[in-house]
């Protein structure tokens, strides 16, 4: 990351707005994180799909977008994606036929394994110029903050 010297289009000020600072890493992040994935022929929502189901079990379509945070229209197309390559399976609800269940597969667990290797990395160029305290420190804030507002969301 540059410094403010180094960067004459902002001031200085700027550096100085943790908000701004916030956005301006995120916006790293976000080209990093796709960036992995993409040489490992994969996305984000793949990543967040199969570890849902991993960590949480078999859930409709429905359940499985509220818990990856994932809208709908977003959720088919990357069930399909997942489908079409193994790593996931539909059958239909036993308790509403009209619903599906998606499942985690063999392969899709396999598949999040390297998922999680290339998010690892992602994380080691992304935080690079932290310590491993440091590491863990920003990520206890930032964890401290997301609670905070998702708290006022939900209210």
């Amino acid at each position: 990351m540059q410094t403010p010297d180094e960067v004459p289009a902002s001031s200085s000020r700027m550096w100085e707005i943790p908000s701004w600072l916030l956005v301006q890493t995120a916006a790293h992040a976000s080209r990093l994180v796709s960036d992995g994935f993409a040489a490992v022929e994969a996305r984000g929502y793949h990543f967040r799909v199969l570890a849902t189901l991993d960590e949480l079990g078999p859930a409709s379509q429905a359940t499985l977008g509220r818990r990856g945070g994932i809208h709908l229209s977003d959720l088919v197309t990357t069930i399909n994606e997942l489908a079409d390559r193994g790593f996931v399976e539909r059958s239909p609800d036993p308790e509403d036929r009209r619903r599906n269940v998606i499942t985690i597969t063999a392969a899709g667990r396999r598949q999040l394994l390297r998922l999680e290797k290339q998010l690892a990395q992602v994380q080691d160029q992304l935080l690079a110029p932290l310590s491993p305290e440091e590491r863990d420190e920003f990520a206890r804030l930032l964890t401290r903050l997301l609670r905070h507002h998702i708290q006022r969301v939900q209210g």
